[in-house]
């Protein structure tokens, strides 16, 4: 009877572990090792973790609107310190609108009584084309003698190469830009009629146009704030002021960091504002430090 019992207590003990286990099976009885390494884990201190920042995350459904109850996406933007007032003492300081730019740039050397409108906008184009590695007071003469010949899309196409040469000369890379006018120029004809294309990646893909230039054509001949414009006046500023999270190497670079943090809505000041200011204080060479009210405010002022 005794033995009985036993037995029956052992079958007793297998059901339930089928019960706790479902499979079966008893779990093996751990070994020295796993006791020994459930008793060092038992001993070391419990480490602290650290708190996880929270991210509101607003979702969109396939239709593009949020869902019901959704706090909207935190964004946090860099921005360079002090820019507000070191942009405020840049514009006082170019109050007075007297630096080339402001007489001889592209808008400038356009005629604004040529009709149609199409005319003025390729005269625009055109001035931009010759103003790269060209001083303003450079490319307004090269300009004026065009414009003497009559400066349209036919009459350009009419002139000769060497003659177009003689025109534009001594603007930077004089015989290079003859050859991009000449060909911009007949794209120009064949496919806008004379006009110029009135979006950015048109007006990059004619020859000898680059970003820059797109940019202000948008600007200027189409009244549209397409993006930032920047030379290397703009790319030499923005990178002593620190406008750029890190230093940069060409001005597109210079263009996508400053287009990150600044508002759209001074875009279209800033080319102007810092061309004039970096032909009159903010020299490429010797920049005149002690005439700047960002002097205290400038990163590199204090090493150059």
């Amino acid at each position: 009877m005794m033995a009985a019992a036993r037995m029956l207590r052992r079958g007793q003990s297998r059901a339930t572990g089928v019960g706790s286990w479902g499979n079966g099976e008893e779990p093996a009885p751990p070994g020295n090792q796993e006791v020994a390494a459930e008793s060092r884990k038992s001993h070391r201190p419990v480490k602290r973790q650290r708190k996880a920042q929270r991210l509101h995350v607003a979702y969109e459904d396939s239709h593009g609107e949020k869902s019901e109850g959704a706090e909207p996406l935190a964004v946090t933007v860099w921005e360079p310190q002090d820019w507000c007032q070191q942009l405020a003492n840049i514009r006082t300081m170019r109050n007075r609108k007297d630096a080339p730019v402001d007489q001889l740039g592209a808008e400038h050397c356009c005629d604004p009584s040529a009709p149609p409108k199409q005319v003025q906008r390729y005269q625009v184009l055109l001035a931009l084309m010759l103003s790269s590695q060209t001083k303003d007071q450079v490319t307004a003469g090269a300009m004026q003698r065009l414009r003497a010949q009559g400066l349209t899309v036919n009459r350009i196409l009419q002139t000769d190469d060497n003659t177009l040469g003689k025109l534009i000369y001594p603007v930077g890379f004089w015989r290079s830009k003859v050859k991009f006018i000449k060909q911009t120029s007949a794209i120009l004809q064949q496919r806008y009629d004379g006009d110029i294309p009135a979006s950015l990646a048109e007006l990059v893909a004619l020859p000898g146009v680059g970003p820059k230039m797109a940019h202000l054509a948008m600007a200027v001949a189409w009244g549209t704030v397409s993006g930032i414009a920047v030379d290397t006046h703009v790319h030499r500023i923005a990178n002593r002021l620190r406008w750029t999270r890190r230093m940069t190497k060409s001005p597109e670079e210079t263009r996508a960091a400053l287009e990150e943090w600044l508002p759209r809505e001074l875009w279209h000041e800033i080319n102007g504002l810092l061309v004039g200011f970096g032909q009159q204080i903010c020299l490429p060479i010797h920049p005149r430090c002690q005439a700047c009210l960002n002097q205290a405010l400038c990163p590199a002022a204090q090493s150059l």
